[in-house]
C-alpha cells in the first residue's frame, strides 16, 4: 500500500503522480479495480496491448505499491496481480519541488477533465433521490477548523458506507465515483453577512 504523503520523498510523490497520469497505467488500474485479479495475458487482451507491455507496466505499478503479485496463483511466467487499497492527499503545493509540482498539476488537470464529464453525466442521469446518480450542492459558512473536521468526517463516512476493494463488495455493488470539493466563494459574490446561504 502506498505510504502516506508525509512519509514520501518529493521524488516518490513525483513518480506516483506521473504514474497515475500515465494513460495505459491508468487503464490497467481501472481493470484491476473492476476485475479484482488479472494476469498480463488477460490484461493484454482486454486492453489491446502486448503481454510484454502489460507485464512491464504491472511491474512498475508494483514498485509503487499500487498493486501486488498474488503468489499463490502465480506459476512460472504467469503472474497474477491484484490492486491494493489506495488513498493519497496531495501536500501543500508551496512545499513541493518544481518537478513534483509539475507532475501534480498535470495529474490534477486530467482529473478535473474527467470529473467535469462525470458531473455532466450525473445531472443527465438524475432520476430522483433514490437513483444511482446523485448531485448535492450546499452553501454555508464555516471556520477553517470546522472545514477540517467536516472533511475528516466525510472520509470516514465514505469508508463506512462503501467497500475499498471489488473483492470485498457484494455482487449488486457498482463502482462509484464520489467527489467532494469545498472552496470559499469569490468575495465579490459573497452573500452579505447575516443573510442565509441557500443550497446552490
Amino acid at each position: 500500500m502506498v505510504k502516506p504523503a508525509d512519509d514520501m520523498t518529493s521524488a516518490e510523490r513525483t513518480a506516483l503522480y506521473r504514474t497515475l497520469a500515465h494513460p495505459l497505467r491508468g487503464r490497467i488500474l481501472q481493470q484491476l479495480g473492476a476485475q479484482s485479479e488479472v494476469n498480463s495475458t488477460t490484461l493484454a487482451e482486454l486492453l489491446g496491448e502486448s503481454t510484454g507491455t502489460t507485464s512491464y507496466h504491472l511491474r512498475k505499478l508494483a514498485e509503487l505499491q499500487l498493486i501486488e503479485e498474488i503468489p499463490e496463483k502465480s506459476r512460472g511466467r504467469e503472474r497474477w496481480w491484484r490492486a491494493l487499497p489506495f488513498s493519497h492527499t496531495t501536500p501543500d503545493p508551496a512545499t513541493m519541488e518544481p518537478a513534483e509540482y509539475a507532475a501534480a498539476e498535470h495529474l490534477a488537470q486530467l482529473k478535473i477533465g474527467r470529473d467535469v464529464d462525470r458531473l455532466i453525466r450525473a445531472n443527465k442521469e438524475w432520476t430522483g433521490p433514490t437513483g444511482w446518480a446523485q448531485v448535492q450542492r450546499h452553501g454555508c459558512y464555516m471556520t477553517a477548523e470546522q472545514l477540517g473536521a467536516f472533511m475528516d468526517e466525510y472520509r470516514e463516512l465514505v469508508a463506512r458506507h462503501s467497500y475499498a476493494m471489488v473483492a470485498d463488495a457484494p455482487p449488486e455493488a457498482r463502482p462509484m465515483a464520489v467527489r467532494l470539493f469545498a472552496v470559499p466563494e469569490d468575495t465579490d459574490q459573497d452573500t452579505p453577512r447575516g443573510e442565509p446561504l441557500n443550497p446552490q
